[in-house]
């Protein structure tokens, strides 16, 4: 199963980031998640390049096709979600392969649930999936944990563990889908 993982921060020094190479290392075995890259490089959507679509966004938007799922960790700021990772959904409103995709919120501070509950709205309005059971709120704000120390941390692995393990049950097909296909 290929799950993209997507940041809503440019930082170098990211705790979404680091939460989401985290999360790429403690997935289980049959599960690979990549996390996007060049983010930062998309041009502000704008409709009328619609007909000749930056490469940009055609390497995001193959990413995201390719895509089991998706899993998203942004911070907020002002109380909504980033420019990048409004950006980066407006670039996938009404682009086809997006509809019904399974996504995963991870939010790095509980504090930031205006963003959160934002980022839900917009990806519901734009028809994905938010497997609500895969996608949690993790304190790292404050708690000055780099992606080794998540990774070590047995409350942090814990709870990524089980929010992986609760998306992986929600897009793998059950016995029964199989016998009916």
């Amino acid at each position: 199963m290929k799950v993209l993982g997507i940041s809503g921060s440019l930082r170098a020094a990211s705790i979404n980031t680091a939460l989401l190479r985290a999360a790429a290392r403690l997935a289980p075995v049959e599960m690979e998640i990549a996390l996007l890259r060049g983010v930062g490089a998309l041009p502000l959507f704008n409709p009328d390049l619609e007909s000749d679509v930056p490469a940009a966004v055609v390497a995001m938007r193959s990413a995201v096709a390719a895509a089991d799922a998706l899993l998203i960790a942004s911070p907020e700021y002002a109380h909504g979600v980033t420019g990048t990772i409004k950006n980066l959904l407006d670039w996938l409103v009404s682009y086809e392969p997006f509809v019904y995709k399974p996504v995963a919120v991870f939010n790095a501070s509980p504090r930031a649930s205006h963003a959160d509950a934002a980022l839900r709205e917009t990806l519901r309005t734009m028809s994905a999936v938010v497997v609500e059971e895969a996608s949690v709120s993790i304190p790292l704000l404050g708690a000055e944990l780099d992606e080794n120390a998540m990774v070590e941390s047995l409350a942090v692995s814990a709870l990524i563990r089980d929010a992986l393990a609760a998306l992986d049950q929600a897009i793998r097909p059950r016995p029964a889908e199989l016998l009916r296909s």
